[in-house]
This record gives C-alpha cells, sequence and structure tokens, in this order.
C-alpha cells in the first residue's frame, strides 16, 4: 500500500492523535504502528512551486506583452494595422480562443495532472474570448454606449465554455462578467448618475451578493451547474462582504464630494449592519459546520472592527499608544487562533 505524503505540520499531528489514542487505551501498540506507518513527511512541495512557478509564468509574459507593445517598432506596426476591421480581430481572436481552449481541455484529459499549465491555456484561451466579443461589439457599436450587452454576451458564452469544458476557472471568469454586467446596466439604466432605486455601487452590490448566495443554494438541484456550487457561494460571499466593508466606509453617497461632506462617525449604523451580517455568517457556519461561512464571517468581522479602529481614533489617539493596541490586539488574536488550531499544545506533547 502507497503511503500518504503529508507536509511535516500535518505528520505532526497525527503523530500526536495517535499517541494520545494509544495512552488513552483506544488502540493498541501494534495497530499505532501501523498507523504510523501508513504516512511520511514530504521533502518539498512541488505542488506549490509549480503553482507559484506558472503564476510568475503568467505575470512575465504579461509583463513581456506590453514591453514587446511599447517598443516603437511595434508601436508603427500597430498603426500600420489601425485600420484593420474590428471584425476581422474579432474572428482572429475567436479562432485562437477556441484553439486555446480546445488545447487546454484536451490536456486536461490527456495529463490531469498538470494542472496549472493546463489551466493557464486556458486562461489564455477566455483572454482571447474576451478580446472577440469586445471588438465584435465594437463592430456593431450604434453609438449609445450600451456596452453591458457584451458583458452579458460574455456570461452566456463562459456559462457555455464552463458546463461544457467543466472549467471551474471559466466558471469564476463568468460570474466576474455577471457582476460588470450588473454594474454596467445598472449605470447605463440611470444615465450613469449616481443612485439606480436610492442605491450606490456599494449598496447594489451588496444586493447583488446577497443574490448570487442565494443562488448557490438551489445550484445543487441543478445537474449540470452542481459542480460550481461552492466556487459560486465565495464568490458570492466575497461580493457581499466587500461590498458591505465599502459601505461601511462610503456610506450610501454616490460622490465623493457629498462624502468628504460628512463626519465618519455618522456612518457608525453601516458598519453596526455590518458587524452584525458577520456575526450572523460566523454563527451560521459554526452551527452548520459551513467552513466557507464561518472563514468569511470571522475574517470581514475583524476587517470591520479594524476599520472602524481606524476611523473613529487615529485622529484622536497618540501613535504610541494606538500602534501598541493594535499590536497587543493583533498578538492576542494570534495566540487565540494558536490554541483553536493546536498548534500550541500540540508539538510540546509530540516531544
Amino acid at each position: 500500500m502507497a503511503k500518504l505524503n503529508l507536509d511535516k505540520q500535518e505528520c505532526d499531528f497525527l503523530d500526536t492523535t495517535i499517541r494520545h489514542w494509544q495512552a488513552d487505551g483506544l488502540i493498541d501498540a501494534e495497530t499505532a504502528g501501523k498507523l504510523q506507518g501508513s504516512y511520511e513527511t514530504k521533502g518539498f512541495d512541488w505542488k506549490r512551486l509549480a503553482q507559484y512557478s506558472f503564476w510568475v509564468a503568467l505575470a512575465c509574459g504579461i509583463i513581456a506583452i506590453a514591453s514587446l507593445i511599447i517598443d516603437d517598432v511595434v508601436i508603427n506596426w500597430l498603426k500600420k494595422l489601425y485600420d484593420t476591421p474590428d471584425i476581422i480581430i474579432s474572428l482572429i481572436s475567436g479562432l485562437l480562443a477556441g484553439a486555446l481552449l480546445y488545447e487546454g481541455n484536451k490536456r486536461k484529459q490527456k495529463y490531469p495532472e498538470r494542472v496549472f499549465s493546463n489551466e493557464a491555456i486556458i486562461f489564455f484561451g477566455v483572454l482571447f474570448t474576451a478580446s472577440c466579443i469586445a471588438f465584435l461589439g465594437k463592430t456593431f457599436d450604434n453609438g449609445k454606449g450600451h456596452f453591458s450587452i457584451l458583458f452579458l454576451l460574455s456570461v452566456v458564452v463562459y456559462c457555455f465554455l464552463a458546463t461544457k469544458y467543466k472549467s471551474r476557472l471559466i466558471w469564476a471568469f463568468a460570474l466576474v462578467s455577471l457582476g460588470s454586467w450588473f454594474g454596467t446596466e445598472t449605470g447605463y439604466q440611470t444615465d450613469w448618475s449616481h443612485y439606480f432605486l436610492g442605491m450606490n455601487y456599494p449598496l447594489r452590490f451588496v444586493v447583488f451578493g446577497f443574490l448570487l448566495v442565494a443562488f448557490s443554494f438551489t445550484m445543487s438541484g441543478i445537474k449540470k451547474i452542481a459542480e460550481f456550487r461552492d466556487l459560486t457561494y465565495i464568490i458570492g460571499l466575497l461580493y457581499l462582504f466587500v461590498s458591505l466593508w465599502l459601505l461601511s466606509i462610503f456610506g450610501n453617497f454616490g460622490s465623493l464630494e457629498d462624502w468628504l461632506k460628512i463626519k465618519q462617525i455618522e456612518l457608525f449604523y453601516w458598519g453596526i449592519i455590518s458587524v452584525l451580517i458577520s456575526i450572523g455568517f460566523t454563527i451560521y457556519g459554526l452551527r452548520r459546520k459551513d467552513f466557507i461561512a464561518r472563514e468569511f464571517g470571522i475574517t470581514f468581522l475583524l476587517i470591520n472592527l479594524y476599520s472602524r479602529y481606524f476611523e473613529y481614533l487615529w485622529d484622536v489617539t497618540d501613535k504610541t499608544i494606538f500602534f501598541a493596541v493594535l499590536a497587543l490586539s493583533f498578538w492576542l488574536i494570534g495566540r487565540k487562533a494558536e490554541k483553536i488550531w493546536n498548534v500550541e499544545f500540540l508539538k510540546p506533547k509530540a516531544n
């Protein structure tokens, strides 16, 4: 039987647990030995190295393309291509997107272990898909500025590709495009005024986030998209909590000029709402063993509390005391987290 290849921290945890079971008489020495012999500490995390390497490769590739574009020779060449019809650029982008998506998903089936290189190819395919849709929109632009339709078209295309190729990456782009459509469409419907149904952008996206989270709970019963349920849930919570945090800072003001006229203390009720929602998701996560809701709730509860600390005490507190209290609070949080995750007292037992 092949041994499990685990991180040192994971091995330390299992060693301590097995010793505890043996000391309590739950297992005998022979069983303890068999359990301890079923895993080993891995020497190096090659998977993480591969992930970071592909991220760096993608970043360097984008920088290289940007550097190439600003080169004088290339700029002159691009000027000559300026008159290229948008429909031609759209078709070329579409062909490249199709080729990259096909190749990336073909490699996923043939080399499933090459997770990051496959996703990198799909990522560029998605970018060319966006380029195809953008230039297609320019081709049929009637001058009304209703470009939110392009984002909606992107949502349809990405959803189709995600379900066809079972790609979480493409599904994530579909949800980002959906958020972009919602923001631009509400702006277009109000002639780009500051409010839509009395809501500024952060408040609109609080509603959008709630709707996306609610939709994620129905996805388990839809076979074609059930596998994307957790991803939708996470992105919905991200929309929701980031919007709530921004709302707690800027309130329901549509312009920076209006916001600068008021004192931050006047927006305390938005902060209270944000904190209460964070606490609500934390309690829900703890009771339902929903670690996603729990982590989002705890994380944004802390973000909100520290945001209020900076807002209300930065100008009225001596900076030495201010940062001393900040340091002490983070130290206490770290100590508590250390105890919760059994890092502090497992190592002495293992020794």
